[in-house]
């Protein structure tokens, strides 16, 4: 990674507001995965929220304080207490004190760094010293969305600025406005144009015996399927536009990764097609058929649970004739993954 970048591209970060994910490593090459909410809340000052799991083993989430000192691009962040956590070993939970270096490389930008980490005590002095619950290295990158929720700190409100006060040296004539007669005018009366009768055709006898009357052709209706709530409800994000050149696709649904119990729900062009559906080794099938050129069809994973190891992951595998595709789905409580097929006939 780099971290020998110039003392430009360091001061170029003004802020470091947002969500970064990656990962860290501890002594013993473990590898957990994690991602920072963060928001500064000073001038140097920064707050948030970190979020780390292994698999089936271990999940947390801890509140964060610390502080971003520009001139070094140097973060120093420590968890200050947990908030959820998910620990199938039984054993304590460890808080963690990172010192980071933020970098960047063209539009890419990186936290990276150490961390060391002691037990938890709540409620008590903690008597534990830094590093006696391990240490590591960590990796993190700005992105622009969330394995999870998103914190209230980082939605923009939209400001109110209130009406300015304006001073005046005159006195303010508080009595108050009679209200005013609205000014009628007498209506006006139209008189419609008289209709002219419009003449009967006479049709000939041997005419109307002979030709046929054809119906005006009718227009079957549109069919709109109704946007169900839980797809207004909640953030709807895309994550794939698969082009198929087979009118006929077969999508099948695993657990991606550890069978963890992950649930979901299925929508096809707002219709639901899975319903509760627990995902496993053995796939979740379902199949569509296009035919018209630049016909599109959008598929919506919606998460009805986060398993034992959150968030609610899938993978996806797609088979249009020749085509093959692989896509990795991650949904939450507060979003759903999004996956779009468009269909281009194949140029002979």
């Amino acid at each position: 990674m780099v971290f020998a970048c110039t003392a430009c591209l360091r001061l170029a970060a003004q802020n470091i507001d947002g969500i970064w994910r990656g990962y860290f490593i501890d002594r013993s090459g473990e590898q957990y995965k994690l991602e920072f909410q963060i928001k500064q809340s000073s001038q140097t000052g920064v707050t948030g929220v970190s979020y780390s799991y292994l698999d089936v083993r271990f999940y947390g989430k801890a509140t964060m304080t610390g502080s971003f000192i520009k001139t070094g691009a140097n973060l120093k962040i420590r968890e200050i207490k947990t908030v959820e956590v998910k620990n199938m070993e039984g054993n304590g939970t460890c808080i963690m004190n990172y010192n980071l270096v933020y970098s960047r490389s063209g539009r890419e930008e990186y936290l990276e760094g150490t961390f060391l980490g002691k037990q938890e005590v709540q409620g008590a002095n903690n008597p534990y010293e830094w590093g006696d619950c391990g240490g590591g290295k960590v990796f993190l990158r700005r992105v622009p969305t969330s394995d999870f929720y998103i914190e209230p700190f980082l939605r923009n409100p939209k400001k109110t600025t209130p009406p300015p006060v304006v001073k005046t040296d005159k006195p303010v004539n508080t009595t108050p406005k009679q209200p005013q007669k609205p000014v009628t005018n007498p209506p006006v009366v139209k008189t419609p144009p008289a209709k002219t009768p419009v003449p009967t055709p006479v049709i000939p006898k041997d005419t109307a015996r002979t030709t046929p009357v054809i119906p005006p052709p009718s227009k079957q209706p549109v069919v709109v399927t109704p946007r169900p709530d839980v797809l207004k409800t909640r953030q709807n994000e895309l994550t794939k536009v698969l082009e198929v050149t087979s009118p006929a696709v077969t999508v099948k649904l695993f657990d991606n990764g550890e069978i963890d119990d992950d649930t979901i729900s299925v929508y096809l062009d707002n219709k639901l097609v899975l319903s509760q559906r627990r995902l496993s080794a053995s796939p979740l099938s379902l199949h569509l058929t296009m035919e018209e050129d630049g016909e599109e069809h959008e598929l919506v994973m919606v998460a009805e649970n986060l398993g034992r190891i959150p968030p609610n992951t899938s993978l996806m595998i797609v088979e249009a004739g020749e085509d093959r595709f692989r896509v990795q789905i991650t949904s939450t409580k507060q979003k759903n993954a999004v996956v779009r097929f468009r269909y281009k006939k194949r140029t002979l």
